[in-house]
């Protein structure tokens, strides 16, 4: 069958989809009576032209680096993981706990520690729908959206009941101790001279996220337990022909993208808001799944689209701000581009297939 060659695969079809997402926004702004290229332009400024701007829009896409790893994980076991939502909400009660229960001297002793726990409460939530698709053939999709609903619940009762502090009435845990605080981009960037906003949430788990990406490309495409991870989602009949175990892997694979979810709370509850608050995950994990469906599932296209979803979240804010165009359109905007770069994906991709083709520049397989 002929196909389009890898570098248009990953940049083309994209790209194409990402213009017909603008192009549908540009006319629904048109049809509310706004000037869609005065709300680009104040989508760009306020997102990307400050350090204020660039801080929140590079926080935004921390969250989303890791959610979109977490599914890309899954996906190239064949599985749909839809829920990063609920492990992250338990990650962040790994982080709390961890932050909270030790006096922690240094961000820099309290980060690995916080890190592990974010991993490990996330990894063990994504551990009962890992086990009954291996062992009883529930689908992986039902089992974690019920577990997205479980996990809000029981945060809810853990911060109601467990951690809230004794005459607070807030949904939340106390601060977290100073030695728990992680260092802003502002901090990080001021001994080097350059001038960063002190209020931009962005922090030190940034730079977690970008490890991150580095450590999923090795995995999946440098190690061993990559490729029978990749050969189930290819085909579970030739990965038990050659000598692979479904169940070990289903297993492994799910634990590790629940463990990449946790994560995120690294960067929303110890880096921004340094406790844990009610609903702190704000469908982070949602949103991973299209920066995953854009990214085609490889950590450098998660990281750029991650950048693009933190854009319209920081640029969307700006718009509602200083225009009469409603928060709600950016939901629009953003289910236009998971639209067009997943559900309608063959429909560019099936003409730039025929077009290649055509030109004597397709590949054959």
């Amino acid at each position: 069958m002929d196909k389009l060659p890898p570098w248009a695969d990953a940049v083309l079809v994209p790209l194409i989809s990402l213009l017909l997402a603008a192009m549908i926004s540009a006319l629904v702004i048109l049809g509310i009576g706004e000037d869609p290229i005065a709300a680009v332009k104040l989508m760009i400024t306020g997102a990307l032209g400050s350090s204020y701007g660039w801080g929140y829009t590079l926080y935004y896409a921390t969250n989303f680096i890791f959610t979109g790893l977490a599914f890309a994980v899954a996906s190239h076991a064949g599985m749909f993981n839809i829920g990063s939502e609920g492990q992250a909400m338990i990650g962040g009660l790994g982080v709390a706990i961890i932050c909270l229960m030790v006096p922690w001297p240094h961000w820099s002793i309290a980060l690995p520690a916080a890190i592990a726990g974010a991993a490990v409460f996330g990894a063990l939530w994504a551990l009962i729908p890992a086990w009954l698709q291996a062992k009883r053939g529930s689908h992986i999709v039902i089992t974690t959206i019920m577990f997205n609903i479980i996990a809000a619940a029981f945060l809810n009762y853990m911060l109601v009941n467990v951690l809230r502090p004794e005459g607070s009435m807030d949904p939340a845990t106390a601060k977290f101790p100073t030695g728990a605080h992680l260092p802003t981009l502002h901090d990080m960037l001021a001994p080097v001279g350059i001038n960063f906003s002190k209020s931009a949430p962005a922090n030190i788990s940034l730079l977690v996220a970008l490890i991150a990406c580095v450590l999923v490309w090795i995995l999946i495409w440098r190690t061993r337990l990559g490729y029978e991870i990749r050969a189930l989602g290819k085909s579970e009949t030739a990965a038990r022909y050659a000598g692979i175990s479904p169940t070990r892997i289903i297993v492994i694979a799910m634990l590790i993208s629940g463990a990449l979810s946790g994560c995120m709370a690294i960067n929303n509850v110890m880096g921004e808001a340094e406790q844990l608050l009610l609903n702190a995950t704000e469908g982070a994990g949602f949103i991973g799944i299209a920066v995953a469906l854009m990214g085609r599932n490889h950590p450098l296209g998660v990281f750029l689209a991650a950048i693009l979803f933190g854009f319209l979240y920081q640029g969307g804010a700006e718009l509602a701000l200083w225009t009469s165009i409603p928060r709600e359109l950016i939901v629009v905007i953003q289910a236009l581009v998971i639209l067009f770069t997943g559900a309608l994906d063959n429909m560019v991709r099936i003409p730039l297939e025929r077009a290649f083709l055509a030109f004597g520049k397709g590949r054959k397989t």
